[in-house]
């Protein structure tokens, strides 16, 4: 029996290995580490993939978000008190980096079959204090729709898009990290365009906003010396850069393959104890992650494990009843608490082979739990 992991980070970065040994040689060569051309090669391009006016790199995806924020305050855009309406069945991440700027979090459902926050619950959440909606794109998938664009511009909220798992996916035309008015994406070396260390960046078309945000990751600075910010120390390094203009050519490859491990759980789990995720339409899911629900997960997950196959869970704990966050323990969502009691993800990557594939649909309908 083949070991499935669920992720083979060596075997995905192998195909682009002579691609980033040479880019390493270049920065290496180049003897310029930091806010470098590598990066500003990288800002442009991925502003276009995007579709937007502006990219800016940033160290990880956690400081993209906390960036966007801290600038919309020194831009009097946000104050601290404010609400921020966002998904309770988030990454912690999310929800960090409100709390980071004294900003406060408003959780809201998500709808059971997407995973993604349900634009039909949040305007019952909105009052005087709030002034942004954070949507996250969660395992793959665009968040956003007509309603949720409306009831932003009904109350004059500010969107920002967590679009730190879900590189490529549409929504009208329009791609992840380009529909709102900012958006901070990761590329943890899991994510669909992963670095091979931290990296982030945020994108917008909002002018103002980038030139904060370019100050802000570099101490509050613009002119060496000078500082008009009190600022943080996130810049995606040259290094990192390099690697991702490497792997940023091959994304819509990866696209295709996990859609294509993801089109066949989706049309071969036929096991009525597993409940499959919803992709709304196709072009709007990219995979990152593929998350299936069952009642008894535990057992699923450990019967898995039994035949070969390493599966996640994300997330174990809502963000609102971890410890860090006890202002927030008392609260109550039962279909984000549901979720995170039921959730599995299984291995899904452009690498995977035919019969690993088949193997995890095999293993899963044979499951009598």
């Amino acid at each position: 029996m083949d070991l499935i992991n669920f992720l083979d980070l060596q075997k995905i970065n192998a195909q682009y290995r002579e691609e980033l040994k040479a880019a390493a040689s270049r920065v290496i060569d180049s003897g310029w580490y930091v806010l470098g051309k590598e990066l500003e090669a990288f800002e442009k391009k991925y502003a276009t993939f995007c579709g937007t006016n502006y990219a800016l790199g940033v160290a990880n995806g956690l400081d993209a978000l906390r960036l966007i924020f801290k600038a919309y305050i020194e831009l009097g855009v946000l104050q601290k008190g404010d609400e921020v309406i966002v998904p309770a069945n988030t990454f912690i991440a999310s929800i960090l980096a409100i709390s980071d700027n004294e900003l406060i979090p408003v959780f809201v459902e998500p709808n059971a079959k997407t995973f993604n926050l349900d634009s039909s619950k949040f305007e019952a959440a909105i009052t005087k204090r709030t002034k942004a909606v954070l949507t996250v794109h969660l395992y793959g998938q665009i968040s956003i729709d007509q309603q949720m664009l409306e009831l932003c511009k009904k109350y004059n909220l500010k969107l920002i898009e967590d679009a730190a798992q879900s590189h490529g996916a549409l929504w009208n035309g329009r791609v992840s990290g380009g529909i709102g008015d900012a958006a901070a994406h990761s590329f943890y070396p899991a994510k669909n365009l992963g670095a091979l260390g931290d990296a982030g960046a945020v994108t917008t078309n909002d002018e103002q906003l980038a030139k904060t945000i370019s100050a802000l990751r570099n101490y509050g600075s613009q002119k060496k010396y000078e500082y008009l910010y009190r600022g943080l120390n996130s810049r995606l390094d040259e290094i990192q850069a390099a690697f991702l203009n490497v792997k940023l050519n091959h994304i819509q490859e990866d696209i295709a393959g996990r859609r294509k491990v993801a089109g066949y759980y989706l049309k071969h789990i036929t096991n009525p104890s597993i409940l499959l995720p919803e992709a709304v339409q196709r072009e709007r899911h990219v995979w990152h992650l593929f998350v299936i629900r069952t009642k008894n997960r535990d057992a699923l997950q450990e019967y898995l494990h039994e035949h070969g196959i390493q599966t996640l869970i994300h997330y174990p704990i809502p963000p609102y009843k971890q410890i860090a966050y006890r202002r927030f323990n008392q609260l109550s969502f039962p279909i984000t608490e549901q979720i995170h009691k039921e959730v599995l993800s299984l291995p899904v990557s452009a690498c995977m082979a035919d019969n690993k594939i088949k193997q995890v649909v095999d293993s899963l309908n044979s499951y009598n739990g």
